[in-house]
């Protein structure tokens, strides 16, 4: 194995809980019923294709630039005052995987701009060889063309890499691509559909760092 490819929402920032908070605020302020009811189906997604499910939701002439100006007001007040939350051993599992001699990767639904603010804003830019985002790619997660075009990035193959991910969408996405993906779980626990695809569920980066190194 020679590379991992990490996604970022819910992995490596604990952004989720606050994602699904802005979209109800939104949702609020735009008089609809809440937009988080949608936020599981939604879970690894890129804009577009979150963007069918809200059209689908509110129908084809709903406000989607409006309620995306909205949540990102909400986000962006957040990380003013608080900063980007990151996940517990988010450094340390990191050096770690690159003084074993891992290539690192982000694979992330997210656009180019929001990854690159969370990456800067953590101070973890330099860890990766290869970000591919949300805004790069046709075809979102559960689709496995993110996952290939960061191995091709990295310019390995993707049964050398592990994935390490949190949502539906990103575990068949991750496993469609060849990869071995490793869980750990966010808001969403997982399923025994899911479960059987994985090659491990680790409570946090820290666990799942040891067994990529020890890969067993």
């Amino acid at each position: 194995m020679k590379a991992v490819v990490f996604d970022m929402d819910g992995v490596l920032f604990d952004t989720e809980k606050l994602g699904f908070a802005a979209w109800d605020y939104a949702s609020k302020k735009m008089n609809i019923l809440p937009a988080s009811e949608l936020a599981f189906k939604t879970l690894g997604m890129n804009a577009a294709a979150v963007d069918e499910v809200l059209k689908e939701r509110y129908g084809a002439d709903f406000d989607i630039k409006k309620f995306r100006s909205l949540c990102r007001g909400y986000t962006y007040d957040y990380f003013k005052m608080h900063g980007v939350p990151q996940k517990p051993y988010l450094k340390e599992s990191l050096s770690r995987l690159e003084a074993d001699g891992f290539k690192i990767a982000l694979a992330s639904s997210t656009g180019k701009e929001g990854v690159y603010r969370n990456l800067k804003d953590a101070d973890i830019e330099y860890f990766f060889s290869a970000v591919i985002c949300g805004d790069m790619i046709e075809k979102s997660k559960p689709a496995p063309d993110i996952y290939l075009k960061a191995a091709e990035t990295l310019g390995v193959n993707p049964a050398e890499c592990f994935a390490v991910e949190d949502s539906k969408n990103g575990i068949i996405s991750a496993c469609s691509a060849g990869m071995k993906v490793i869980m750990i779980p966010d808001l969403w626990q997982g399923s025994p559909e899911t479960d059987s695809l994985l090659f491990a569920k680790c409570e946090n980066l820290r666990l799942a760092a040891r067994r990529i190194i020890d890969n067993e």
